[in-house]
């Protein structure tokens, strides 16, 4: 915060001793003390005072219609994630074990969520997210990114650390830091209240969470719309532009690590690729060449008819193997690989045995199909 306390002395002596009794000035948080919150952090240097929370009651969840706002004498983990976020998705096995653990101590988790894609804004998506990951923490619906502003944040996951005197005093962006993290949290509430006893930091709930894990390189995370166009991530796509519809050939062999590929007949848009047709048979595809333990697909069922589609799913030219598929792959009763679209959401379509370089394909009838995007994992114990 850039207030000074010191010019014009003179003028303003009186209110200068009122600032240093109400607020004990003895340290860099506390000179930063303010009747009122600030509309955001000056810098991402801490400590400084926490930024006032924006949002009507309709953008609030899992609060009974009520807006919150950070109050002293309580612990605040603030969360700013996006529920198609691989990396989001990972980090709720802890915080739910740190809203069992400590709430009944003083800490309030608040989930900020601002979205990466449009559909991300609407507040039945965001509803049914927060429902399917058995979220009970109040969630703040940022769409317009007014709080995402004010935090100046710029990651997804983020995580700030707010004391009881309504200081924000650390952060953590991404993955990783649960145990750090889980201390801090214990700090903060025995500063509050001193007496208070804590059980061990809670264990890895992955084994790709513990000390030593392998990471390798992975393939970038990758978009299908403009911003992917713009960035070199699409293969044989030219001559970009929103709402074009075009008919793609399938490049064979020549498949670089990265870019994102069409056979068929698709339509390209802002955020998406949309598949341009409905076929009686999956023969039009998006091909993609990447490396990586884990291949993820944010995909929204388009068109507003609420109705699911297969998807069929090859890796190296065969159904996904038992051994390596994700979460939503199923099979067929030809042994065939799928999953269905039943939302707009992220897709866990591979989880490989083992890190290596794979060709995977999406194949569907449906003129519903709108990829979003790809994101990659690649952690595993040595």
């Amino acid at each position: 915060m850039s207030r000074s306390f010191y010019s014009p002395i003179i003028r303003f002596l009186p209110f200068l001793l009122f600032a240093v009794i109400t607020c004990a000035v003895d340290s860099a948080a506390s000179r930063a003390c303010a009747q009122d919150a600030p509309a955001r952090v000056q810098s991402e240097v801490w400590p400084q005072p926490a930024p006032l929370l924006v949002g009507s009651a309709n953008d609030w969840l899992n609060t009974n219609g009520k807006p919150l706002k950070i109050e002293k004498g309580k612990v605040y983990l603030i969360d700013f994630w996006e529920y198609t976020c691989v990396n989001c998705i990972r980090t709720l096995p802890y915080l739910k074990k740190w809203n069992q653990r400590y709430a009944k101590d003083g800490l309030v988790i608040i989930g900020i969520h601002t979205p990466e894609f449009k559909f991300a804004k609407d507040r039945a998506n965001v509803a049914r997210a927060v429902k399917k990951f058995g979220i009970d923490w109040p969630v703040l619906i940022d769409s317009d990114y007014a709080n995402w502003t004010a935090f100046a944040n710029s990651f997804w996951p983020r995580k700030y650390f707010i004391d009881g005197k309504s200081i924000i005093v650390a952060d953590h962006a991404g993955e990783g830091g649960y145990e750090e993290s889980e201390t801090r949290i214990q700090q903060l509430l025995k500063e509050i209240h001193p007496n208070l006893t804590f059980p061990k930091a809670m264990e890895p709930v992955r084994a790709t969470d513990k000390p030593g894990v392998m990471v390798y390189p992975t393939t970038r995370e990758l978009y299908a719309g403009r911003r992917g166009n713009e960035s070199g991530q699409h293969g044989n796509i030219s001559n970009f532009a929103v709402g074009k519809s075009a008919t793609y050939n399938n490049p064979g062999s020549a498949l670089e690590d990265g870019l994102i590929y069409l056979q068929g007949v698709w339509k390209t848009e802002e955020e998406s690729l949309r598949h341009g047709r409905t076929t009686a048979s999956p023969t039009d595809r998006v091909l993609l060449r990447y490396h990586a333990l884990e291949c993820n697909a944010v995909i929204k069922p388009e068109g507003g008819s609420g109705k699911p589609f297969h998807v069929y799913v090859t890796q190296d030219g065969k159904p996904v193997t038992k051994a390596d598929k994700g979460d939503d792959i199923q099979y067929d009763t030809l042994g065939k690989s799928y999953f269905v679209v039943d939302a707009p959401r992220m897709y866990s379509l591979t989880r490989n045995a083992k890190f290596g370089s794979h060709l995977i394909t999406m194949a569907t009838g449906s003129p519903n199909f709108g990829l979003y995007s790809f994101t990659f994992t690649s952690s595993e114990m040595p």
